[in-house]
């Protein structure tokens, strides 16, 4: 989905180690006493568990375009394989992180398994994972590693004869099933193991869930080139600045009238109508005809009158032999046609004209082709306008120095300038119209803003859809932002919206154009993807020819390209999750402590031993967070001490040297069933036992 950047958090590099006692400490298990004089310890050394923090950002130049513009990708010139003696490139785009590689537990979808099951992960080396058979010579292999079965994280990968193109590299964002966690990215074992056959990265646009990938993937599969257009170059380029430490990406500007030579393929391109700027579909060229990754799309039109440009557009395409076609599923189950962004801005334009006091306009700060137009006509009216949030005020920027944003600077205010005009005078573009805690429109809403102040009359225009699992935060937005007398305009009340992505009959539209032998849904959760199917089955494409995938399914159109099948292997589906800038060492172990102290707390109990009798020198200290309040359970925790001593005293009885790991396994066994008889609920459970 359409989504603003995000501010990075960096911290050094730090390691926590933890023994499999203590990551074990929720369910511990039965254990029986060791004999007197041995010592648990030895097991523990070689059994570390390892929780890796991001390392130190380092602050990057600024951003200037001089470097992509110099690197447009020549159309008859094919790149070196990696790892190929040629010098670097001159002009190459700096981006940094540091990357932790882990693989987990196969499951068919990220947050419906989570949500279900838990995260489940294990070690790679560990499990046996299906081997996926070689490629027969002259079939085509096409696998998704992400963007089906949920909303996110799409990417795509395609194989014929030696040679693998992938097309984008985006995250998804977690949902609360795994606290902590910032990003979730696919799984490219597969790819890792196989990098010296890719010959390039191909991204369809600049939206998140296609390029936020990038970053903590492009070094394990041995940083090959990226081609994009100009937009999604530049708005590659800028996130990558916020990572440290990765490898120079090799970041191709190529147009739509390029093509790019990848082994045996050929990669062509097309315009596709969406949200942002320089989106585009991806044609890979093979022997039996073009398999084509449409992205993120819809129809352009007024009144469901295609418009000429996007007419020729797909005129040309149906005049090619289409092999198969993935095309977006976000929004087909809706019926008829998507507004069309020409009626959404003449609404716009009537409601800037005569708005009677300030105009507040909350949407993504990925939505610039809303943003240019509400611009360009604010300066036709005479206003001026404020770009506020960190996403907006970057993403405004990088248009003006693109070329798309040719008003007057003068149009542009600060928010210190306000007052200086007249309200009706002055529009405010600002992020947070999902509801998000620390966005400009959410902090107007509670009056947190330290440069503009709502005032009562003012409009405020919520000109986006509500995302799902949304709605709660937005509606406190909307409390807000109504006590403060502002009144509030979103798409239910007037069309001030549309969607980037098409509806069932502009979808059907497509499909009757382009008229693959083979299609295959793609972009959204399953019952998304199934009814896409269906609508592709109404246009004249047999249901045996039509495929609903998984994550990681491995697809193969066989018999110089007659057949299509899925194999029974996966080609990697974990979840592999971001912290910070650390990847693939959030597991099972992690989560589950999270969660578990977010929802039953923290018992900690601190033990001074004798170590040659084995008592308890002082009465145990106890602290504790999230289960009680301490001053008003003392008796509990005067049980609780009571427990502890016995449990420590009777289990260090005679014995030396004293093994203190058996001395916390019967505190958490004990003290455990005592709290649960109490609160009726299992904290995590920390004692700290020490030897004096």
């Amino acid at each position: 989905m359409e989504n603003q950047f995000k501010k990075s958090v960096h911290k050094r590099a730090r390691v926590y180690s933890a023994t499999p006692e203590d990551v074990d400490r929720m369910r511990p298990a039965q254990r029986q006493r060791p004999p007197q004089g041995s010592n648990s310890n030895f097991n523990n050394q070689s059994r570390r568990h390892k929780f890796v923090r991001p390392a130190t950002k380092r602050v990057e130049a600024p951003l200037t375009l001089s470097d992509l513009k110099t690197r447009t990708a020549q159309p008859a010139t094919s790149h070196p394989r990696p790892h190929s003696p040629v010098p670097m490139r001159q002009h190459a785009v700096h981006s940094h992180t540091t990357h932790h590689a882990a693989h987990g537990h196969s499951r068919p979808s990220s947050f419906e398994r989570i949500a279900r099951d838990g995260v489940k992960r294990e070690k790679t080396e560990e499990k046996k994972k299906a081997i996926i058979p070689p490629l027969k010579d002259g079939d085509i292999r096409i696998i998704p590693l992400g963007g089906v079965e949920e909303v996110g994280k799409n990417m795509t990968i395609l194989e014929y004869k030696g040679d693998i193109v992938i097309i984008d590299m985006g995250f998804q964002f977690p949902g609360e099933e795994v606290p902590g966690v910032d990003y979730i990215i696919p799984d490219i074992s597969y790819l890792a193991e196989r990098k010296d056959k890719i010959r390039g990265v191909f991204i369809t646009h600049g939206h998140l869930d296609h390029i936020g990938g990038i970053p903590y993937m492009m070094d394990r599969i041995g940083n090959p080139p990226i081609y994009t257009r100009l937009m999604t170059a530049v708005l590659i380029k800028k996130r990558q600045s916020e990572f440290p430490n990765v490898p120079i990406l090799n970041l191709q500007v190529i147009e739509t009238n390029t093509t790019i030579p990848a082994g045996n393929l050929r990669v062509k391109f097309f315009n596709v109508t969406h949200t942002v700027p320089d989106s585009m579909g991806v044609i890979v060229e093979t022997p039996y005809g073009n398999v084509i990754f449409a992205g993120d799309l819809k129809v352009d039109h007024i009144d469901q009158k295609v418009l000429p440009e996007e007419e020729a557009t797909y005129d040309a395409l149906s005049r090619q032999k289409n092999l198969l076609l993935m095309s977006d599923s976000t929004n087909t189950w809706r019926a008829g046609w998507s507004h069309s962004e020409h009626t959404i801005q003449q609404n716009l334009r009537e409601i800037i004209r005569n708005v009677p006091g300030r105009l507040v306009m909350g949407t993504f700060a990925s939505l610039l082709i809303r943003i240019i137009f509400v611009i360009k006509t604010a300066e036709e009216f005479g206003k001026k306008v404020v770009i506020d949030g960190r996403g907006m005020v970057t993403n405004v920027d990088i248009a003006k120095e693109l070329g798309l944003i040719k008003t007057d600077s003068s149009v542009f205010i600060t928010p210190e300038q306000i007052d200086d005009y007249p309200p009706n005078q002055v529009i405010i573009i600002a992020t947070g119209a999902q509801g998000d805690e620390y966005s400009a429109l959410m902090r107007m809403g509670t009056k947190a803003h330290r440069k503009i102040k709502l005032h009562k009359g003012d409009m405020v225009l919520l000109s986006s859809s509500i995302i799902p699992g949304n709605e709660k935060k937005i509606q406190i937005l909307k409390d807000n932002l109504a006590r403060q007398g502002a009144k509030i305009m979103d798409y239910r009340l007037a069309d001030i919206h549309s969607s980037g992505h098409a509806n069932a009959d502009e979808a059907a539209w497509i499909y009757r154009k382009i008229r693959p032998r083979f299609f295959m849904p793609c972009h959204a959760g399953y019952y998304m993807l199934s009814m896409n199917a269906e609508l592709a089955q109404s246009t004249g494409i047999p249901p045996e020819n039509t495929i609903i995938p998984e994550n990681g399914m491995v697809i193969e159109i066989q018999n110089e390209g007659t057949k299509l099948v899925s194999l029974k292997e996966k080609a990697g589906n974990d979840i592999i999750m971001v912290d910070g800038l650390g990847t693939g060492d959030v597991n099972e172990v992690v989560i589950r402590d999270r969660k578990t102290l977010a929802e039953e707390g923290v018992f900690m109990v601190v033990v001074v031993v004798d170590q040659r009798t084995g008592k308890i020198l002082r009465s145990p200290d106890i602290v504790s967070r999230g289960l009680v309040y301490l001053k008003e359970s003392q008796e509990m925790l005067k049980q609780s001490r009571i427990i502890v001593r016995k449990c420590v005293e009777q289990s260090l009885e005679g014995m030396h040297p004293l093994n203190l790991d058996y001395a916390k396994n019967s505190i958490r066994e004990n003290l455990g069933k005592f709290l649960y008889k109490q609160t009726n609920k299992r904290p995590v459970i920390l004692p700290v036992v020490i030897e004096i």
